[in-house]
């Protein structure tokens, strides 16, 4: 879920683009949260995900392997980053995730007894599950792919952020804003769901763009420093802590803005939680890892097959004309030396 900022941020802050103006840029990925929209976007109409002959959910492999393949075609270079071991002060959300998937699961059967295909839909994607055997399963797509990946010490939006403040990556990609806390200098939203997009229980679609958020950009326009940015998402409510009750995001920023330090405006704002200072200082300075290197490779198309098509009945005909369309962003995108946009925003 993550913090959610988005009241905070004007609109003159969101650069809205499309693919091809992010060409040459390499874009450290948060692997957890991109899969998690490929299983809730990647459905049949009554929510039933893609499957295998064995009844193994494929929409997560699907999804990587063509949007990948989209996004190396437009010459970004995407580098997906998997969370490793969580804080202990996340337990309590990740409890609590578990708990409202049991719900969502009992709904969803009673939804499909009745027919009510729209319901059925709705609490499909609120029941998803992300195994471990599905991400090592995505893991070894991308090692076929020859596309990098990075495995985080702690929370992949972090090492993300780690690898856009280090220059090894232009940007985080998230739908969630937490990349900003973490010091990423920049932030892609919307890169893995581009496209029209069905607007939840509404006959209504959308055009879905990527927006890029700049840190520095943001702070300036609100006048305050990370630190303070950090400070107001605590207040609003993080995966970490419950956040204060009554504070929504502009009362959040008056209240930082004028007490100043950050640990004492939290405290200040009502948030109770024993261990806030750990998480602050989790925001400020999370377990991250310089130990990874991002090389492009070419496509291993024995591999892939044995993966999607022999694994897991993907249609071969189809595969075999994607990896075709790999093999040459490979050659005109991934291989070359990546380019910076820096000018783009100035």
């Amino acid at each position: 879920m993550g913090v959610n900022l988005r009241d905070l941020i004007p609109d003159s802050i969101r650069v809205e683009t499309d693919v091809k103006g992010l060409k040459g840029n390499t874009i450290a990925l948060d692997a957890y949260n991109t899969l998690y929209q490929f299983l809730a976007a990647i459905r049949q109409p009554d929510g039933t995900p893609l499957m295998d002959r064995m009844g193994r959910v494929t929409s997560h492999l699907s999804g990587l392997f063509y949007r990948t393949i989209n996004l190396a075609e437009e010459g970004v270079r995407p580098v997906y980053v998997f969370d490793g071991e969580p804080p202990r002060f996340k337990a309590k959300e990740l409890e609590e995730r578990a708990r409202r998937r049991e719900q969502a699961e009992a709904k969803l059967a009673e939804a499909r007894t009745a027919g009510l295909v729209e319901e059925a839909r709705k609490y499909a994607q609120q029941a998803i599950r992300l195994s471990s055997g599905m991400v090592e399963e995505a893991k070894k797509l991308l090692e076929a792919m020859g596309i990098p990946w990075v495995q985080a010490p702690g929370e992949g939006e972090a090492q993300a952020a780690y690898m856009a403040r280090r220059g090894d990556a232009w940007a985080a990609g998230s739908q969630d804003y937490d990349s900003l806390l973490f010091g990423s200098t920049r932030l892609v939203r919307n890169l893995a769901i581009t496209g029209r997009r069905k607007l939840p229980g509404k006959d209504l679609y959308v055009e879905v763009k990527p927006e890029v958020i700049e840190l520095s950009a943001l702070l300036k326009n609100l006048g305050i420093t990370r630190e303070q940015l950090i400070a107001i998402g605590i207040i609003l409510g993080t995966d970490y802590n419950e956040g204060a009750k009554g504070i929504g995001p502009k009362r959040a920023l008056n209240i930082v803005k004028s007490i100043g330090d950050p640990l004492k405006a939290i405290k200040a704002a009502g948030v109770r939680e024993p261990w806030i200072d750990e998480v602050y200082n989790y925001f400020l300075n999370p377990p991250v890892t310089s130990d990874y290197t991002i090389t492009f490779n070419p496509p291993n198309e024995r591999e892939i097959n044995r993966i999607l098509v022999e694994e897991h009945d993907f249609n071969p005909d189809r595969v075999a004309k994607a990896v075709d369309r790999l093999k040459k962003a490979y050659r005109e995108n991934l291989k070359a030396k990546q380019s910076r946009l820096d000018a783009w925003f100035s």
